[in-house]
């Protein structure tokens, strides 16, 4: 049962902030995006 949790836990961890990373990753590509479109 440690086991099953220690390994639920660690799962968690690993793919919370690669949420928040692609999030912020789309932020990006959008803002460079916008600014593509004032430039023209």
């Amino acid at each position: 049962m440690k086991v099953i949790t220690s390994v639920i836990m660690l799962f968690s961890m690993m793919t919370l902030p690669a949420c928040n990373t692609v999030k912020g990753l789309g932020q990006d590509i959008e803002s460079v995006g916008e600014a593509g479109d004032r430039a023209i």
